[in-house]
């Protein structure tokens, strides 16, 4: 009987798993539509009064979008005061929604992400995930490394799509 040989375990891929750049803290939703008159007007004196009696200690240690959901228009300003309280306790967040919270999330991690390390080694981009990845990261991904990587597959290493191949 011929010794079986796991031939993916042995090969020079690299898997990159995108879910290791995800951060676990919870996300939640600052919505400018509880602090308009109406859901429609911001009266900025009645606005920064709200601001500075809210426990913005609530935030800490979550990942916040600071949105409005009503169909209102605000100042931009508006936003960015919140997000200078939001500062103040060392929150992360975004003047967006959570969308724009992943995508800046995504980005953040992938800054650390050194394209030398797959420098002529095909690269299978992990394609199951427990966590919610969006479609950003993926495209992030791979404009990092494909003038480095010999190759780029999507998958998992033993059922890949090629994506693409350095030329000779």
């Amino acid at each position: 009987m011929s010794e079986i040989i796991n031939r993916v375990a042995n090969s020079p891929i690299i898997t990159l798993n995108l879910e290791e750049f995800y951060r676990k803290e919870e996300r939640v939703v600052f919505d400018l539509k509880d602090y308009l008159f109406q859901e429609l007007i911001l009266r900025e004196k009645d606005f920064r009064a709200a601001l500075k009696v809210l426990d913005w200690t609530q935030y800490k240690g979550k990942l916040v979008a600071v949105t409005c959901t009503a169909d209102a228009i605000v100042p931009n300003w508006a936003f960015m005061l919140v997000g200078t309280y939001l500062g103040s306790y060392g929150v992360t967040y975004v003047l967006g929604d959570l969308q724009a919270l992943e995508q800046f999330l995504f980005e953040s991690s992938l800054a650390d992400l050194e394209p030398s390390t797959y420098e002529g080694r095909p690269v299978v981009v992990k394609g199951c995930s427990k966590f919610p990845v969006p479609l950003y990261a993926y495209g992030r991904v791979v404009a990092k490394i494909q003038g480095h990587a010999k190759s780029i597959m999507y998958g998992e290493p033993c059922s890949t799509v090629p994506l693409y191949k350095a030329p000779k």
